[in-house]
């Protein structure tokens, strides 16, 4: 292992029963690197994770996190991971600091540093004013606060993070992924999955996952490139009627919407352009716009899962 590799995974195999939860995963994350495993529920993220962590037994395959295999080093590995599971999983009936400390005392640290440590981490995820509030009482945006700040207690090299930001407002997710960039800074090799496309921008590099295999990855700008000048933006209403008549034209491969507009992945754009004002006219559609749009990563994923069906 490369020595800034801090994760690494080769051929990992998870199976339950008829299903190939992870299936022949090969994985790194360098120092200083956030990786994003992207993809729907059941694709094999969550599993991933707790491979990672110890929490699973692999099938096959070897896993190196920081320098120690998994599962057999697993208890020398977990001084090293902070890890963030999807769902709030603190002591509720303890304040802020007393999970810190808590969880300082489950990695031996000495109470001077374990003190120091927890100050400093509430200070990095802004929860000094609430240090004595119940975790219970904790919104969703400040419990994954808390989530990470414990994870980080015992200055691991490595973070695990599951789903972080799900069922955060809009304003915690934004402020989530500041900390996460400020640790970057200081070199820990941090993986993340998250089902939100919108989120796989942030990261150094993308591994698009689906029933446990991996479809593609790259960084986030490498990816959109695959569909240079393949998208369409149309806006028309009604809606449905307009998504209809454009997926029949013989150069749109896929359509989706995206809020009020749809997105046309086609095979080349002059075409439709041409064709499609006209078609929504006869068809007693509205056109308000049809233009050429940069791709967004959901537009390369449905793009992949539908190569994936055709082969």
């Amino acid at each position: 292992m490369s020595s800034d590799i801090l994760l690494e995974t080769q051929g990992l195999v998870k199976i339950f029963g008829d299903i190939r939860a992870v299936d022949g995963l090969n994985l790194t994350v360098h120092a200083g690197e956030m990786v994003g495993l992207v993809g729907p529920d059941g694709a094999g993220k969550t599993t991933t994770m707790r491979l990672l962590c110890g929490g699973l037994q692999p099938t096959s395959g070897k896993m190196r996190v920081a320098g120690y295999d998994i599962p057999k080093q697993v208890e020398l590995a977990r001084e090293h991971i902070g890890y963030l599971a999807q769902r709030f999983s603190l002591y509720g009936d303890l304040t802020i600091t007393e999970n810190l400390e808590f969880f300082g005392e489950v990695f031996d640290m000495p109470q001077k540093e374990m003190k120091a440590r927890a100050k400093d981490l509430l200070r990095f995820a802004g929860l000094e004013r609430f240090a004595n509030r119940p975790a219970a009482a904790l919104s969703g945006g400040m419990q994954k606060k808390l989530g990470l700040a414990t994870a980080l207690i015992h200055s691991p090299e490595v973070l695990l993070l599951d789903e972080p930001t799900g069922a955060v407002d809009p304003v915690a997710r934004q402020e989530f992924w500041y900390l996460l960039i400020g640790l970057l800074r200081g070199g820990s090799a941090v993986l993340v999955s998250t089902p939100y496309m919108d989120e796989a921008m942030r990261f150094n590099r993308v591994v698009f996952m689906e029933k446990g295999k991996v479809l593609l990855e790259g960084a986030p700008h490498e990816l959109l490139h695959r569909l240079d000048d393949r998208v369409l933006e149309l806006a028309a209403e009604p809606q449905m009627e307009a998504r209809r008549i454009a997926e029949v034209d013989p150069d749109v491969e896929d359509v989706q919407a995206f809020g009020d507009r749809l997105h046309l992945r086609v095979r080349q754009i002059a075409g439709p352009l041409a064709r499609l004002p006209a078609q929504l006219a006869i068809g007693g559609v509205a056109l308000l716009h049809l233009k050429p749009v940069t791709p967004t990563l959901e537009d390369v994923f449905m793009e992949l899962l539908d190569r994936q069906v055709a082969s």
